[in-house]
């Protein structure tokens, strides 16, 4: 494993809406490029770009149309290029979202596939041979859902129907089944199902052989059709990509869109997202507001249990019961990552006030695994509700452009506000980063601190070193401690005190907090950092 993974911290950047260098109304490479003194001074070491590939963008790019040619809207290859090539000077690297489950409709594989007698490329996505399919077995979505396959008739030439993995425009490609039950299901070996993964293999040589350093990769799995719980199937193809990237790439970084982090790190990728599915344990800490989304579910009053929010009830171990045993398992093969969110997230300003981000983010940046910042995350960008654009729906609000500055369209674009991707926030309190930065106590500024703290110290690199001192239900302060630090947060109202045998000097702090006479005491809506490098710690 490559050393630069261990001190990690990823800023994602949507393309479209991160910065606009050209007037047209539309993010692109260079203005990513313009801003990546913004990224490593907020402390960031990495950026994951979501899909930039071409694509008629009823997706928003993650329906891929080609591989190996960027979106004219961002620029072409060779902006792409440069823009790896200004990375690595200022000490970043760049990963590539890839969508390796689907493509396009309008990929000429597809075109070729979908031909009423196909000459080529027959069996590249999942066919059947009569107009109705009704059944052929289930696959899981990407909140772990198990659910029927989902075939498309009437939209081809061809005789048939096809697999979608999503969207009714993105066909499923085929990389086999895991145990074929119809005569149309192929087997994970068939020559077909094995073309198709060594064009998932070339498409990835392609881009690291031009400077990129790695992929998060989407629904990664999302392969094999009809798998095994184990995942057997797609599990046996990541790690053959693994292998080839060990061997001719091997500081490239993988990160799963997965959230099954016992399968995925076993597997070959570095990194796994928890994400914010429902029910999940990370979904607890900051939008434990209900299984619905929208500002409508707290207006009727279903209350919000998130564990930041300063009334939400303050159980951590809502998360620690599902965080812990992945933890563990998973502690030789690669790291969790925690999220500030992501562009398939509702945003946390949406129901954390500025102080509870800070806490909420203090904690991400504390905790083993690799984290991942999300664009305007750090300066608390809201989320708005707007209509779907490019198949985003009830995303589409956390795609917003970024705010820098008071002024005209908040800084992303010169453009006129009509030909913007998507409005910014037009609120007088909208926040900028330029403002931010001039605020010492700012929530721009905090995460730059936490960040600061966690890149000169590699005990709270991504390193595995989790020792929980004081975790109840309902009880609080919530204390852990990693190599020589003890850190403590308090999301309440309230001041919270626990028992704790402990000594330390305070290096960090959200609010107040002490260690001494045998008891941890914090604050209302406090977290503390204290290096006990010389002292002890006893329950």
């Amino acid at each position: 494993m490559a050393k630069w993974f261990e001190g990690a911290v990823f800023y994602e950047i949507y393309p479209q809406s991160f910065y606009d260098a050209n007037g047209d109304g539309i993010g692109d490479f260079a203005g990513i490029i313009e801003k990546l003194d913004y990224i490593r001074e907020l402390g960031c070491t990495a950026i994951w770009l979501n899909p930039c590939f071409d694509s008629p963008f009823k997706d928003a790019g993650y329906d891929v149309r080609d591989y190996k040619k960027t979106a004219e809207r961002y620029g072409g290859n060779e902006d792409l290029e440069r823009l790896f090539k200004e990375a690595h000077k200022k000490g970043l690297r760049v990963i590539l979202d890839l969508v390796l489950g689907h493509t396009s409709e309008e990929h000429p594989w597809f075109i070729a596939s979908s031909a009423r007698e196909p000459k080529e490329l027959v069996n590249r996505y999942v066919w059947t041979d009569h107009c109705f399919e009704r059944g052929g077995g289930i696959h899981e979505t990407r909140d772990g859902k198990k659910v029927p396959l989902i075939f498309i008739g009437g939209e081809a030439e061809r005789d048939g129907t096809y697999l979608i993995n999503f969207f009714k425009c993105q066909p499923a490609l085929n990389y086999g089944f895991l145990k074929p039950e119809r005569h149309w299901q192929l087997p994970v070996n068939h020559p077909d199902c094995v073309a198709t993964k060594e064009a998932l293999k070339d498409i990835m040589r392609f881009w690291l052989d031009k400077g990129c350093d790695g992929f998060r990769v989407d629904i990664a799995g999302s392969l094999v059709k009809c798998d095994d719980d184990a995942k057997s199937g797609t599990c046996a193809i990541w790690r053959e990509i693994r292998a080839m990237l060990d061997a001719d790439y091997p500081d490239t970084f993988l990160a799963a869109e997965w959230s099954q982090p016992e399968l995925s790190l076993k597997a070959g990728f570095n990194a796994d997202f928890l994400l914010s599915h429902q029910n999940t344990g990370y979904r607890s800490l900051m939008r434990a507001y209900d299984k619905s989304i929208g500002k409508a579910v707290l207006d009727q009053g279903e209350g919000d249990h998130s564990f930041f929010k300063k009334d939400g009830g303050g159980d951590i171990t809502r998360f620690l019961d599902d965080y812990l045993p992945k933890y563990e398992c998973t502690k030789q093969d690669g790291f969790i990552s925690l999220i500030t969110g992501n562009h398939d997230t509702i945003r946390a300003r949406f129901n954390l006030a500025p102080q509870e981000l800070k806490l909420a983010y203090a904690m991400i940046f504390t905790f083993p695994g690799i984290p991942f910042l999300y664009y305007g995350d750090e300066i608390g960008m809201r989320h708005l509700d707007i209509p779907t654009k490019e198949g985003g729906y009830f995303r589409t609000g956390a795609r917003t452009p970024m705010q820098w500055k008071a002024g005209k369209n908040l800084g992303f674009s010169s453009a006129d506000s009509s030909k913007l991707y998507l409005p910014v926030d037009c609120a007088p309190d909208a926040p900028v980063v330029e403002s931010e930065a001039q605020n010492s106590t700012s929530l721009l500024n905090t995460v730059k601190n936490i960040i600061r703290l966690r890149q000169g110290n590699p005990e709270l690199n991504a390193q595995s070193n989790l020792e929980i001192l004081s975790a109840e239900k309902e009880r609080l302060p919530f204390i852990y401690k990693r190599g020589h630090f003890i850190m403590a947060i308090n999301p309440s109202a309230v001041e919270a005190r626990v028992p704790l045998k402990a000594a330390g000097t305070p290096v960090f702090s959200i609010g107040e907090g002490t260690l001494a006479n045998g008891e941890c005491v914090m604050a209302p809506q406090s977290f503390c950092v204290w290096n006990n490098r010389t002292g002890e710690v006893a329950q």
